[in-house]
């Protein structure tokens, strides 16, 4: 289990807009030797059936692939399907759009050194296949679909940026920063996305696509009902130390370097002091491309589940986060203690403490419920 650590990222003061609080995270100087980039599909994404290994596959709504291109080339290359323009006037933007595809693979190899993935989809499949084979021992409790099946099919709820309210019109009125390489996304002053890449160019492109991304159910409550959030507001008393414009400035510069660190005590805190279990799902030269969960706690406070591109360094080069709802923490949970106790029901009970009664009930409750063997039958 290790710690993220956005070493070299620094979180400037936060932009408000009612319930929605963004605050950016600047580069020093951007990482070296890669490019993200974004593939576009028709309209506004598509729903297809996404394979993630032989004879396995789901459905879902694919907003967007990005495209990882370590090519060495810099600024100078583009994905097919990349979204062009100057980012500040001239020519408007032009989509090159992707022919619709039945089939997606959450990442595949694309010619040169590049590659296409589907964001956050590597974490979500990571999730939805926590311990999916079920039940290794056929223990009398378990019905005959789980001790064949396992967990086939299984379905987790998600919202589109979209219908996150104020998130959209957040992201179109605040001004991007310079050396601007990602943002921090909270509802009600709650943590509902981390998003870096690993240049400012890069998140210039990809700003836009945030509102198309998908955020968990407990993010799109508190902003739907959540009352609007206090504004960062530098305080600078007045005294004999300012006499000077250089003074004031040094004065300002003092208050950013404050809300930076309660930024990452306070605000960030769930994130980035949670302990996750990292899996590799890709090499790119240097770099690594993982996705990871987070232990399943219970009143641990907010989890994450995510994905992230590392150098040789462990450097994080791309994150993106995908914010669990309690609901969806409890189910991990208990998939990790039935699994633990190699799905026998009282030797899992016994580590709750509980009884085998009350097991059971929270399994139904979880929507496990096909898994129990039915007791008149």
């Amino acid at each position: 289990m290790t710690r993220l650590e956005l070493t070299g990222l620094t979180a400037r003061p936060s932009q408000v807009w009612g319930g929605i609080r963004l605050v950016p995270l600047v580069r020093e100087k951007p990482v070296e030797g890669l490019r993200l980039h974004r593939e576009v599909y028709e309209g506004y994404g598509m729903t297809g059936t996404v394979e993630v290994g032989p004879g396995a596959h789901y459905t879902s709504y694919i907003p967007h692939g990005f495209v990882a291109d370590w090519t060495g080339e810099g600024a100078n290359t583009a994905a097919y399907g990349t979204q062009f323009g100057s980012g500040s006037g001239g020519d408007p933007p032009r989509t090159l759009t992707l022919p619709r595809h039945r089939h997606h693979r959450l990442a595949k190899r694309q010619p040169g050194n590049r590659l296409r993935f589907l964001p956050l989809h590597l974490a979500m499949e990571g999730y939805l296949a926590l311990h999916f084979g079920g039940p290794s021992t056929a223990w009398e409790e378990w019905s005959r679909q789980a001790l064949r099946d396992g967990l086939s099919p299984r379905a987790e709820d998600a919202y589109l940026g979209w219908s996150v309210r104020g998130l959209g019109d957040a992201l179109r009125a605040f001004e991007i920063h310079p050396g601007q390489c990602g943002v921090m996304v909270y509802a009600a002053d709650v943590l509902a996305a981390a998003f870096v890449v690993p240049h400012p160019d890069d998140y210039r492109l990809l700003h836009p696509s945030l509102v198309q991304d998908l955020y968990g159910e407990l993010v799109h409550q508190y902003a739907m009902y959540g009352a609007p959030v206090a504004d960062f507001g530098a305080r600078i008393p007045d005294g004999p130390q300012l006499r000077t414009l250089a003074d004031l400035r040094a004065a300002a510069l003092r208050q950013g370097r404050k809300w930076s660190e309660a930024h990452d005590t306070l605000f960030a805190r769930d994130l980035l002091e949670t302990s996750y279990g990292f899996d590799r799902v890709y090499r790119m030269g240097s770099f690594n491309l993982w996705r990871f969960l987070p232990p399943f706690l219970r009143n641990r406070g907010g989890q994450h589940i995510g994905e992230t591109i590392t150098d040789h360094k462990g450097q994080v080069a791309y994150l993106k986060t995908f914010r669990l709802s309690e609901t969806q923490i409890r189910r991990g949970h208990l998939l990790r203690l039935l699994a633990d106790a190699d799905w026998l029901l009282s030797r899992a009970a016994a580590s709750l403490p509980a009884s085998q009664a009350e097991l059971m009930r929270r399994i139904r409750a979880a929507g496990f419920e096909s898994l129990l063997r039915d007791p008149s039958g």
